[in-house]
């Protein structure tokens, strides 16, 4: 039995856990992962991730993360707003960038009181009409936005 898979995802793991705080997920609630964190590296070494999974972490490393695409039609971006509703989404373009934000004001949860917001700024490629952006929400809460070249 090799113990290679066992150092590789230890390492994978590391690369998957949010950076930034825009990467978080905030109003989630604690978990036992969020506890042990700060003792972990102490406590269990290089063989974390053996006995250890950041099960939150690595479940939403997809989230609030955003696709960008850029062929010879058009412009399209792909982002996760799940947390948002539609009417706290706004698109729109101002000196040639497209701007996506999104807020809700401060209300009470079951762990207390929460509120949201982000911004996100993507330069317009030469060449794209930023006065015929279109935008499009899944159901799943994907923003679909897609600008198409002149």
């Amino acid at each position: 039995m090799t113990l290679a898979p066992f150092f590789w995802n230890d390492v994978m793991d590391d690369l998957r856990r949010p950076r930034s705080l825009f990467d978080q997920n905030f109003g989630l609630g604690l978990f036992n992962d969020d506890m042990l964190a700060p003792f972990t590296p102490q406590l269990l070494g290089p063989l974390r991730a053996g006995y250890y999974r950041p099960w939150r972490h690595l479940a939403n490393r997809e989230s609030g993360v955003s696709n960008v695409k850029i062929d010879k039609d058009s412009f399209q971006v792909s982002l996760d707003v799940q947390q948002f509703k539609p009417e706290e989404i706004k698109v729109k373009t101002v000196d040639n960038y497209l701007v996506v934000e999104g807020k809700h004001e401060e209300r009470k949860d079951e762990h207390g009181f929460i509120s949201r917001e982000f911004q996100r700024r993507y330069l317009l490629p030469e060449g794209v009409d930023a006065e015929a952006v279109t935008s499009k929400l899944s159901s799943d809460g994907v923003l679909s936005i897609t600008a198409p070249k002149k």
